[in-house]
């Protein structure tokens, strides 16, 4: 555990980042941004880990900025401005761009910063009753590190209203513009994403980061000849790889691979 997060590793396969702030419900400050880049950057070099879950302890997920930090902001210059700004804007980077698939296991309520962090998750499982809102606006801010990711998982036209709006909305909403990807009873959230992790685990874990990856490089770009002469070899490269051959003879011998965990 570090002073801000408690990280687990209940096997080697799966790491637990929980936020673990409660009492101040799991806001921001730069601590916690610190040690979130610390700890996915080391996941990130980690080749055993097939799943992240990425939750926090207590009532809400995350609440955005810790108010002491606030404070503390109030009085920075615009290069302190900036270089608080870089740091938050490069963790969310980190879980951006770790290969390996994160779980988001959002229980609480998920206010500003917290918004961007639940963004950069592959996987987005809330419980009901749960509220989200981009309250940057309401400040006289801006949700400016956290737009492109939050943009890419709400979509452009949701953005619009509600950055500009800072209204809240629910979990059913979020799900309903497909920033969340599954909608569950609160007493049902730690068996979904366990389910969700499991999957994971199961599938070839070199596969897994690949198609992470693709949908990272590929989202957005013109379907022109370079894009299909890149996904050709991309295709290629992994039809050839050692795990790849494991899979299709798996697949075409009715036997389980070779990368599934012992029972």
């Amino acid at each position: 555990m570090t002073t801000t997060l408690d990280i687990r590793r209940p096997s080697r396969f799966v790491a637990e980042v929980w936020l673990n702030r409660p009492d101040v419900r799991n806001a921001f400050n730069d601590g916690v941004i610190a040690e979130l880049h610390a700890a996915f950057t080391g996941f990130a070099a980690d080749t055993e880990l097939r799943a992240i879950v990425l939750g926090g302890h207590g009532k809400a997920f995350c609440a955005g900025a810790d108010l002491s930090w606030m404070r503390t902001m109030a009085g920075y210059d615009w290069e302190q401005n900036h270089a608080d700004a870089q740091a938050l804007a490069d963790m969310l980077w980190a879980i951006w761009r770790c290969p390996v698939p994160v779980v988001g296991r959002v229980q609480g309520d998920c206010y500003a910063g917290g918004v961007g962090l639940a963004a950069v998750c592959d996987v987005l499982v809330a419980a009901e009753g749960v509220n989200f809102c981009l309250s940057e606006a309401k400040l006289g801010l801006l949700p400016g590190t956290i737009s492109p990711y939050v943009i890419r998982a709400m979509g452009e036209q949701a953005a619009r209203r509600y950055f500009v709006t800072a209204e809240r909305f629910s979990a059913a909403q979020a799900a309903a513009m497909g920033f969340v990807h599954q909608l569950v009873a609160p007493e049902a959230l730690d068996a979904r994403v366990a389910e969700i992790v499991a999957t994971l685990v199961a599938n070839g874990p070199m596969a897994a980061r690949a198609c992470k990856l693709l949908v990272q490089d590929v989202a957005g770009l013109p379907l022109d000849t370079t894009l299909r002469a890149e996904t050709a070899r991309r295709i290629a490269d992994i039809r050839a790889s050692d795990e790849g051959r494991e899979g299709i003879q798996s697949f075409l011998n009715k036997r389980k691979p070779a990368w599934l965990p012992e029972a």
